[in-house]
C-alpha cells in the first residue's frame, strides 16, 4: 500500500475587522502550492500552522494609529508566542504596522511624506536575507505599494542596530538599484521598505508581494517571498 501523502503545513492568514487583503494573500499562497486558512482576530490559538501572515488593510479603521488597536486583539498573544518561538511571521503593509505596534519589530510607520495616499509600483533593492526572502543581495524587485502610512521612522540607535545587523531587508531604489539620491515615495527613513527582527523570522514590509505572484494579474517578483517559505516547508524545517 503506497504511503499516504503527508499534509502540507498550513499558513494562517489573520483577519482583523477592516482587513482587505486577506483574500489576495490566500490566493497567492494557494497559487504557489501552500495551504492557507483564515484565522479570526478573536481566536486564541495558532495550533497546526507553520507560518503566519498579517495582511494589509485598515484594521479597526486605522483609528488612533494604524495597527494600534489590532495589536491588542486576542490572536496577537498567539502571534507573539509564535514569533518568539522562532516561527515565521510576515506582516504586509497594515500587518507591518501591527508588528511594529506589538513591538515584534522596531520603529513606527507614520503618515506618508506629502500626506497623500500612494498606490503604484516601486523598485526595491534586496539588501539582506531573512526567513521570508532569500533573493540575491543587490537584486531589484518590483512590487506595488498601497498605503497612507508607510513612512518608517526610528531613533538613531535603532537605525544603527538595523544597519549593523543587516536587518534592513529591502530599500526603495531606482530601476538600477541605486538608493543614493533617491527619495522613498513615502519619506521612509534610509529608504527602508522592509525589516526583520534579530532572529530573522519576523519580516515586515510595506509593499504587497501577494499582488505580484500570478503573472496574469501583474508581475511575479512577489513569488520570491512566498517561495522561500515553500522551500522551508519542503525541507521539513517545521
Amino acid at each position: 500500500m503506497p504511503p499516504r501523502p503527508r499534509p502540507r503545513p498550513r499558513v494562517a492568514v489573520v483577519v482583523f475587522p477592516g482587513s482587505n487583503c486577506e483574500q489576495d494573500v490566500a490566493y497567492a499562497l494557494n497559487w504557489l502550492g501552500l495551504d492557507s486558512a483564515y484565522v479570526w482576530h478573536g481566536d486564541h490559538s495558532l495550533d497546526g500552522f507553520g507560518a503566519v501572515v498579517l495582511p494589509g488593510g485598515f484594521s479597526y479603521g486605522d483609528y488612533l494609529r494604524c495597527g494600534a488597536i489590532a495589536r491588542f486583539s486576542p490572536i496577537m498573544d498567539a502571534v507573539t508566542r509564535f514569533a518568539r518561538a522562532g516561527r515565521p511571521v510576515l506582516g504586509i503593509c497594515n500587518g507591518f504596522q501591527i508588528l511594529a505596534e506589538a513591538h515584534l519589530l522596531p520603529g513606527a510607520l507614520l503618515r506618508n511624506a506629502g500626506l497623500k495616499f500612494i498606490c503604484r509600483d516601486v523598485a526595491l533593492r534586496v539588501e539582506a536575507r531573512c526567513d521570508w526572502l532569500d533573493a540575491p543581495t543587490g537584486s531589484v524587485l518590483h512590487l506595488p505599494i498601497n498605503h497612507n502610512e508607510g513612512n518608517f521612522v526610528c531613533d538613531s540607535a535603532t537605525l544603527d542596530d538595523l544597519r549593523a545587523d543587516d536587518r534592513v531587508i529591502v530599500r526603495y531604489c531606482d530601476e538600477e538599484g541605486r538608493t543614493d539620491g533617491v527619495s522613498a515615495p513615502n519619506g521612509a527613513l534610509d529608504n527602508i521598505a522592509g525589516i526583520t527582527n534579530a532572529a530573522r523570522n519576523v519580516f515586515g514590509l510595506m509593499p504587497h508581494p501577494e499582488r505580484a505572484v500570478d503573472p496574469t494579474v501583474g508581475g511575479s517578483d512577489g513569488q520570491l517571498v512566498f517561495q522561500s517559505l515553500l522551500q522551508q516547508f519542503t525541507q521539513e524545517v517545521f
